[in-house]
């Protein structure tokens, strides 16, 4: 028997909170480890509790999701944690930056609790998560204000490389890239691990904001 991933939900709604937690709990290979209300409080359970994920709102007082993000899965790092911000729809400013502190995904406060506890799982699994009809609205929206200046890294990819870049960037899967392409998934998951080797980049979220603050997609 696999042991279940282990599940810390952070959110100062309480309602939102105890809903989280008993869907997750109702799942054989979830389990709940802990709740809180704040970011300051997320750091500290996490540091004890040693959770395998923490689901994360972004809005939350002491500290903020972005704050604990960093604290717990930014650059520097030693043993991070994988964050899935969990957010509402207006606060794309918010889920960016969420991003560029560690977090491993994100998704919407209102999506069915089947995305949620795919969400977890994919996260747990070393993979990460984008909600693909909020990645150019929310990731796109705000990026675009603040590309750096300088030498594209991007020059280092092969023209099949950086096309895969850019439909990463629009959120589709291996599958739909590959359908896109008219290229196995086998080969879609070689280039994006490749683009990731060489860009330096984490995983597939750092890749859609890297593409994003370069102006590869609009």
């Amino acid at each position: 028997m696999t042991a279940p991933v282990r599940v810390l939900v952070c959110d100062d709604q309480a309602l939102i909170r105890t809903g989280f937690a008993t869907i997750i709990d109702a799942q054989p290979d979830l389990e709940v480890v802990g709740e809180c209300g704040d970011g300051r409080a997320a750091v500290e359970l996490a540091g004890r509790l040693n959770p395998d994920v923490v689901v994360m709102d972004v809005r939350m007082p002491v500290l903020d999701g972005i704050g604990a993000t960093r604290l717990l899965a930014g650059a520097g790092v030693p043993d991070p944690v994988k964050v899935l911000v969990v957010t509402t729809f207006n606060l794309d400013e918010y889920v960016y930056e969420a991003l560029r502190a560690g977090a491993s995904g994100f998704l919407l406060k209102d999506a069915p609790p089947a995305q949620l506890l795919h969400g977890i799982r994919t996260v747990a699994s070393g993979a990460a998560l984008l909600a693909p009809e909020v990645t150019r609205q929310l990731v796109g929206r705000y990026a675009a204000r603040i590309r750096p200046a300088g030498e594209l890294a991007e020059t280092q990819l092969a023209p099949r490389e950086l096309e895969v870049l850019r439909l990463i960037a629009e959120g589709l899967s291996n599958s739909e890239i590959a359908a896109a392409l008219v290229i196995s998934q086998e080969t879609v998951k070689t280039y994006v691990s490749r683009i990731l080797t060489k860009l330096d980049l984490r995983d597939r979220v750092q890749a859609v904001v890297y593409a994003y603050r370069r102006g590869l997609v609009t």
